[in-house]
């Protein structure tokens, strides 16, 4: 389990961005899969789940998660829902103790959010389609509308997929720079494929936040795709050819 500082400091809540290490599942879900949309063995799925909520010292019914689409979609969590039909969103938001919100990734970013005076979290699954659709423009607008300020949230971004890993084709960064132009500087020209970049996910997460008037912004220095040892990587996955690949989780919680 990897934790940063910028959310261990605040004392209501906890938080986990969790590796691939420490589950029973096997194969190419080695170890810790924690997806169920994967087409791991279902019983190790639930199992690796229960293990993250041990170590977070909570039930395994605590846990949300989403159907996670690659949408602009958020929910408020008021209640735990039923794990086997979960809501189609991409973020999470609520001001409810002992309600473990989780977002599954395998590449994309992870982000967790938190207003420690509201006592308001939320965790967003942030791909490019989402990020750039509005995703965390979203599940902030959903905080303030449960009392938090957009001055006081801090953000964590968790694993991902570094800008080295990340070669995308000559039209891809058009909608981003149509956006906004200063957007341009998280595309670089790939010293790989002529004509192609390398796109720099979290560096536009990370600003997409602050343009949002979050400024508190902490990351995790790692990249899925290159560290095979700690986290399951979608890109890598496809490049082996290999049919199906492991989701690791993060999470975050209101203590009561």
């Amino acid at each position: 389990m990897i934790t940063l500082s910028i959310l261990n400091e605040i004392s209501c809540l906890r938080h986990g961005f969790f590796t691939r290490e420490g589950g029973v599942s096997t194969g190419i879900y080695a170890s810790l899969n924690c997806g169920p949309g994967s087409k791991d063995d279902p019983a190790a799925v639930a199992e690796n789940r229960a293990r993250v909520m041990a170590m977070l010292d909570q039930p395994a019914d605590a846990l949300c998660t989403l159907h996670q689409a690659h949408t602009a979609e958020v929910v408020v969590v008021r209640e735990k829902w039923d794990p086997a039909h979960p809501p189609v969103a991409d973020a999470m938001v609520t001001d409810r103790p002992g309600l473990v919100l989780g977002i599954l990734t395998a590449d994309c970013a992870p982000v967790l959010l938190a207003d420690a005076r509201a006592q308001v979290v939320a965790a967003v699954h942030a791909g490019w389609r989402g990020a750039l659709s509005g995703v965390l423009d979203n599940a902030i607008t959903a905080m303030v509308g449960l009392g938090a300020k957009t001055d006081r949230i801090v953000a964590a971004i968790g694993p991902c997929i570094g800008q080295r890993s990340y070669e995308v084709g000559h039209d891809f960064p058009e909608p981003f720079i149509d956006g906004d132009i200063i957007n341009a500087d998280f595309f670089a020209p790939s010293p790989f494929t002529e004509g192609r970049y390398l796109f720099d996910l979290p560096g536009y997460v990370s600003r997409r936040l602050s343009r949002l008037g979050v400024t508190d912004v902490s990351r995790v220095p790692a990249d899925t795709n290159r560290d095979e040892t700690r986290f399951f990587s979608y890109r890598r996955a496809t490049l082996r050819g290999e049919p199906d690949y492991g989701r690791q989780l993060s999470t975050i919680l209101l203590e009561g």
